[in-house]
């Protein structure tokens, strides 16, 4: 006699509801939140301190953020904020600044200036990715004593970008992925001041690249001039 197993229709009403929840879910995740903005803080101020980052109450960095270190995006509602910023050992304010975020939007703030002089300096990120096989890059001057400089791929007679004065930032171009050097020239004498090195940039990813420290150091304890390319995520 052929036996048979008994249909189980609640366990197979169960699995439904369970695969239903999990695709929905899915689906949200998704989803941008319209009304969700988000921030990321680079520490660019020229010195051997390290700074905590805070976004009102919330901590943005996991661990104090060096000079050239960056703490990745966090979402927020659209809104104004107080950041603060602290030295690695204390939670008293060295600097607090309002910013404003707007909703669907990214931003990038960047620590600047000397210990003595803190400040701000917050731009808007644009992160589409019109041609899907190149790199974006932008460049940024918070080099705080710099003049005018250019960027040009090393041995490259064109510049990419050029005339950016300290707080001056550009808008994000397209650029060969792959692994090559950077150099930040002096606009008014065409010498190379910094360059990144060998960087790799890949394709579908934006990069800062950052002149930052200072042209004349007055001392150990701060920075010299340095050309960084930072992947922003």
């Amino acid at each position: 006699m052929k036996s048979s197993t008994p249909f189980n229709f609640k366990a197979l009403t169960l699995f439904v509801l369970i695969a239903f929840t999990a695709f929905t879910s899915c689906k949200k995740t998704e989803t941008a939140d319209p009304t969700i903005s988000y921030i990321r803080v680079v520490n660019t101020s020229p010195s051997l301190a390290t700074y905590n980052a805070y976004f009102n109450s919330t901590m943005l960095n996991s661990a104090a953020l060096p000079f050239g270190g960056s703490a990745s995006y966090a979402s927020f509602a659209a809104g104004a904020y107080t950041l603060k910023f602290t030295t690695a050992s204390s939670t008293e304010s060295l600097l607090s600044k309002t910013v404003s975020l707007s909703a669907s939007s990214y931003y990038s703030t960047y620590l600047i200036n000397k210990p003595n002089a803190l400040d701000i300096y917050t731009i808007g990120d644009d992160l589409s990715v019109p041609v899907a096989d190149k790199a974006y890059i932008r460049f940024i001057n918070l080099s705080p004593d710099a003049t005018a400089f250019d960027l040009f791929k090393t041995s490259g007679t064109t510049a990419l970008f050029t005339g950016k004065t300290f707080k001056n930032a550009s808008g994000f171009i397209t650029v060969d992925a792959g692994t090559y050097s950077l150099d930040a020239k002096e606009t008014s004498s065409g010498t190379v001041k910094a360059t990144t090195g060998s960087t790799t940039f890949t394709a579908g990813f934006h990069y800062d690249v950052i002149l930052n420290g200072l042209v004349t150091p007055a001392n150990d304890t701060e920075r010299a001039l340095t050309l960084q390319a930072i992947t922003i995520k």
